[in-house]
């Protein structure tokens, strides 16, 4: 017999807020869970009067305050499963705390907070009461980042010694903020973004990316932060030179007034038995240079075990459910698998058989933590002439 959809919470998303629009869709794409009810504005009235005119049924509520409690009056099963947050970083910790305190699942927006003692009590949170808590690292949900991650931790690479993980855009080389773009404003305000401005914002990608793929830790950074437009507060140019946990080097970098790019991410690998490229704007594929042998090129959806080069390949990974080669997934795709996979801890939670998850799906809490600790310790180490820090 199907199982009852998931009944999903949002926080934030009012106002034409971007980012709601890819997560409603990756809530829906499977038909297993719903949006059912949402606080979508700071202010009551805008909040409740956003619900009445959402493009499909949702109860809304004036705050996530009131959520919280007229939820909580609600049996299971017609009460929110998992709140998902999509409000501006400084908005992102005291909602995830009350959630979590009253054991709801939550899954929010990168950067877990603003601050490393926030994500730590968050995270301590969650784990004392063995919660399911996602962060939403879209990147990570793409098939060829998971495949990626089983070709350099499957040692097909060899040892890791260089990585350079990236994410360029130019949508902030002018003063956007000052034109009245709504998603440029709180960018650049510490008060609502935190500390790093593109750090922050993207290089918490490019980080995460790096982490998850090769499954090192980033134990010490040298940082160069620049605002290279006049009056800024935050960094638009963000670039951190590595130390990683197996002796290895990489370089993380991030840069929104690189006019001409668009969201423009990727990362490269390089052991010492061969290279991998991935490329976020073309991500159904990924390269592998080997010394003295063609390029190989592998498409998602048309990968084979035993080629020559892979081995016998995970069966989670290859009955991941996809369309076929040739049929493109995307952003969108990416979102749903980060929700499919969270849906699976969420109902095991529910039924009180939920085992923390690893990260290896997605990522968790304390992942969250690792990059704000690696913000804070870029910030540390620009405001010292570029010193090394240790994370």
């Amino acid at each position: 017999m199907p199982q009852r959809p998931l009944n999903v919470g949002i926080i934030g998303g009012g106002g034409g807020a971007f980012i709601v629009n890819p997560h409603q869709k990756a809530i829906f794409f499977d038909g297993t869970r719903r949006v059912s009810a949402a606080a979508l504005m700071p202010d009551p009235a805008q909040a409740m009067e956003e619900a009445e005119n959402w493009n499909y049924p949702i109860q809304g509520y004036p705050s996530y305050d009131e959520m919280l409690e007229e939820e909580l009056k609600k049996p299971l099963g017609e009460r929110i499963d998992y709140v998902l947050i999509v409000t501006p970083n400084f908005v992102h910790y005291d909602p995830a705390k009350k959630f979590l305190e009253a054991g709801i699942p939550v899954f929010c927006e990168k950067p877990l907070t603003i601050t490393v003692e926030e994500s730590q009590e968050l995270a301590a949170i969650a784990n004392s009461k063995n919660i399911p808590f996602c962060v939403a690292h879209t990147y990570l949900g793409h098939w060829t980042t998971r495949f990626a991650r089983h070709i350099v931790k499957s040692g097909l690479l060899g040892d890791i010694r260089w990585a350079d993980s990236s994410y360029i855009q130019g949508w902030l080389a002018s003063r956007a903020e000052e034109a009245g773009v709504q998603q440029a404003e709180w960018r650049v305000d510490p008060k609502r973004a935190g500390a790093s401005g593109c750090g922050g914002d993207i290089g918490t990608h490019a980080y995460m990316h790096l982490c998850f793929i090769t499954g090192l830790e980033v134990e010490e950074v040298s940082a160069f932060l620049v605002n290279f437009v006049e009056g800024r507060a935050l960094d638009d140019h963000f670039t951190t030179y590595c130390k990683l946990s197996n002796g290895g080097k990489a370089m993380i970098r991030a840069s929104q007034i690189s006019i001409g790019h668009k969201n423009d991410m990727g990362i490269e690998i390089n052991g010492d038995k061969g290279s991998l490229i991935w490329e976020q704007e073309n991500p159904e594929k990924l390269v592998i240079l080997l010394k003295g042998q063609p390029e190989r090129t592998y498409w998602r959806g048309d990968v084979e075990a035993n080629d020559g080069f892979l081995g016998d390949l995970p069966e989670d990974l290859m009955s991941e459910p996809t369309i076929p080669s040739g049929h493109t997934e995307g952003f969108h795709d990416a979102f749903a698998r980060l929700h499919r996979y969270f849906e699976v801890d969420v109902r095991s939670y529910l039924e009180g058989k939920y085992e923390k998850a690893d990260g290896s799906k997605y990522a968790v809490v304390d992942d969250g933590v690792k990059a704000l600790q690696f913000i804070s310790a870029a910030v540390e180490s620009n405001n010292n002439n570029n010193s090394w820090v240790k994370l």
